[in-house]
């Protein structure tokens, strides 16, 4: 985002939405710093000063306002391709930042430079023309953040607050805390009146609209294996196994809330997780925002696919459980929606185990790789799964350490393809859509779907694959947004199966599995 101030201030002025979580604006009267859409009065524009991230705001020693709450704005995302090298370089280096907000300690910039293949020096300096502030003042003010919302949103004892914002004593975080916000942190949590419940942890989520959760949720309630998932209204509840976003098994529930109901200024998620999961609340908030896609910029978005059919705010639906959204997908070969979700409730019942939830129609978790990798093949066909895909679901458990290393949604989604494909009975349609719902991929083109090819012949009369992929080559980098849209622009009973590649089992059915 470039602006110049006088434009920045306009933004301000008409409490931009579409800036929200890309611009923040200090005022040096109050030292104070908001996000665009802040409903306090707008202050005068000789008394602001305009920042790309809440860590540059900070470093320039504001406070985050009480009120709109910074630290639950919408992330910048991933641009992808969208940017030069360096940029996309430094946007990956912040995003592995945010995955370990909750690792305790200080992180080794040499061993981020080095894993992200650059010197520690060449990481420092882009890193600092890009965010404005160097990778420890962004991760310090990451955590101050996180901080600051479980203590307003929850009632987690504030040594537990602590330990959940990755600092490594109780001490340490109480003297960050009013270096930064100039109050402690058990003043903050007094002023926050909070009155969950203590078995449950409960925070907020912002968005940018537009959002089209009905189009989403309805892709939702349509997988939702029964018993590990379950969507109900405008809320989406399901069970997390062990290992999956923490040491603990638990369960969490996204509910989308109108901001017209007394929740704040525009739309927002109100995500609820059991307590067992509280000390990986960094690690749950941040697959929320991938599941649901908050971070999305749907004005880029929508721009891009303007010539193709559907609402505005259409989001990717991600993954909660990475290997639970893989087998699903082997699962869903050359089947329909209904029948894969049959064969998935069979394989948790049979290798699941119950799990404790508030709601009763939650209370299965989805076996973990562990689980299923020692499976015989024969007690998976006894489910009525064909021998070539419960010799690839037990293929991906046994794999699935080594293909971990590859699921990370800022890194490059070739080696986890070609990793899937050197799989027996994955082919390359189960590997792109596994990379696009694991890794929120936003370029993912499944090839050869047919259901794509239809679609695309309907709106545009193309006659083959190749000149429906090049045609397909306007909507990059958001490709696998545009397969979403051209997948809902069928009717239900036109979308035919994938026939089977060579020597592996069939490609994912056109109708998702």
């Amino acid at each position: 985002m470039d602006l110049d101030a006088d434009s920045a201030y306009e933004v301000i002025k008409a409490r931009d939405a579409r800036f929200d979580g890309r611009l923040f604006v200090g005022v040096t009267s109050t030292g104070i710093y908001c996000r665009p859409i802040c409903r306090v009065r707008t202050p005068r524009r000789e008394n602001c000063r305009f920042f790309q991230t809440p860590a540059q705001a900070e470093a320039a020693a504001f406070r985050p306002c009480m009120k709109c709450r910074p630290e639950i704005a919408p992330g910048p995302g991933l641009a992808w391709s969208t940017m030069d090298a360096s940029r996309t370089l430094a946007r990956q280096a912040a995003h592995r930042l945010d995955s370990g907000v909750a690792q305790q300690g200080t992180p080794s910039i040499a061993e981020l430079a080095a894993r992200l293949g650059v010197s520690d020096r060449h990481l420092r300096r882009i890193f600092l023309a890009e965010h404005g502030v160097t990778p420890l003042q962004y991760l310090q003010t990451r955590r101050l953040l996180l901080a600051k919302q479980l203590l307003t949103d929850t009632r987690l004892p504030v040594t537990e607050v602590a330990q959940a914002s990755g600092f490594l004593s109780l001490r340490r975080f109480n003297a960050a805390f009013v270096q930064s916000y100039r109050m402690s942190p058990s003043a903050l949590r007094r002023e926050s009146g909070n009155d969950e419940p203590d078995d449950a942890v409960v925070v907020s989520l912002g968005l940018r609209m537009p959002y089209d959760h009905d189009t989403l949720l309805r892709f939702f309630a349509a997988r939702a294996v029964p018993g590990v998932e379950w969507v109900d209204g405008h809320a989406i509840r399901r069970s997390v196994r062990a290992g999956v976003l923490g040491p603990q098994a638990g369960w969490l529930e996204a509910t989308f809330i109108d901001g017209s109901c007394g929740a704040g200024p525009g739309e927002r998620v109100r995500l609820r997780f059991s307590a067992t999961l509280s000390g990986a609340s960094a690690a749950v908030v941040a697959a929320a925002r991938r599941w649901l896609d908050l971070d999305a910029d749907p004005a880029t978005i929508d721009a891009a696919l303007a010539d193709l059919p559907g609402a505005p705010g259409l989001r990717l639906p991600g993954s909660i459980d990475t290997f639970e959204m893989a087998v699903r997908a082997v699962l869903g070969q050359q089947v329909t929606v209904a029948a894969a979700r049959t064969l998935a409730r069979r394989l948790v019942d049979r290798f699941g185990t119950p799990a404790p939830t508030p709601w009763p129609e939650v209370h299965r978790w989805f076996p973990g790789p562990e689980h299923l990798a020692g499976t015989p093949v024969e007690a998976l066909a006894e489910l009525g799964i064909i021998r070539g895909r419960a010799g690839a679901i037990i293929a991906l458990a046994r794999e699935w350490s080594a293909l971990g290393t590859h699921l990370h949604g800022d890194r490059d989604p070739a080696p986890l393809i070609a990793a899937l494909c050197d799989l027996p009975g994955i082919g390359p349609w189960t590997a792109h859509y596994i990379a696009m719902r694991a890794t929120g991929w936003p370029d993912a083109f499944p090839p050869r779907d047919i259901a794509v090819l239809n679609a695309m012949k309907a709106l545009f009369g193309t006659a083959s694959p190749r000149e429906a992929g090049r045609l397909a080559e306007r909507w990059q980098p958001w490709r696998a947004y545009a397969v979403l849209r051209l997948w809902n622009s069928l009717p239900p009973a036109s979308a035919p199966k994938v026939p089977s590649l060579p020597g592996t089992a069939a490609s994912m059915p056109a109708s998702m599995p």
